[in-house]
């Protein structure tokens, strides 16, 4: 399970790292091949991480674990010979839902790889005013069912995103 968090933890960093694609007029998201779900505005990274961090409990939620993935990057960075600065901040919280994980691992036990979840906040070097929340889309593949569920764990994640950066 520890592996597996990892895993998910650094996927979505390595997401995160990847340039902004360009907007979508009209909800301000981005997603990579459909994939990663990007969403930014101008704020401050403490005020966006407080408001992502109270999305997930809003729900019921509890995060357990906080990545502070810039803290890393920086850290050891200068131990690798790259110590160039990506982020001004950059975490993940990662939660899951018992609801959605059941439904979900219930329509389809390989499910499971898709838990915990991941939503991360940050904000790069090159675009300091601008905070993004982003997670990884899950593809709505297999059985009817599985479909669904799956809908309603992306749902969940893009509700959460939006919530944390005040957008409908």
């Amino acid at each position: 399970m520890k592996t597996l968090f990892i895993s998910l933890v650094v996927a979505t960093a390595v997401a995160a790292c990847s340039p902004p694609a360009p907007k979508t007029p009209a909800t301000g998201a981005t997603a990579d091949s459909n994939v990663i779900v990007r969403y930014s505005k101008e704020a401050k990274f403490e005020n966006v991480r407080d408001d992502v961090e109270n999305a997930i409990k809003n729900r019921g939620l509890v995060i357990d674990h906080t990545s502070h993935i810039s803290n890393m990057l920086e850290r050891t960075g200068k131990d690798l010979g790259t110590p160039t600065k990506i982020y001004n901040e950059g975490q993940a919280f990662s939660f899951c839902s018992a609801v959605v994980s059941r439904k979900t691992m219930e329509a389809d036990a390989h499910n499971i790889a898709y838990c915990p979840y991941a939503v991360v906040v940050y904000a790069t070097v090159a675009e300091p005013k601008n905070v993004y929340v982003a997670y990884t889309r899950a593809p709505a593949t297999g059985s009817d069912a599985n479909k669904a569920v799956i809908a309603e764990m992306n749902n969940l994640l893009d509700g959460i995103a939006k919530e944390g950066l005040n957008i409908k």
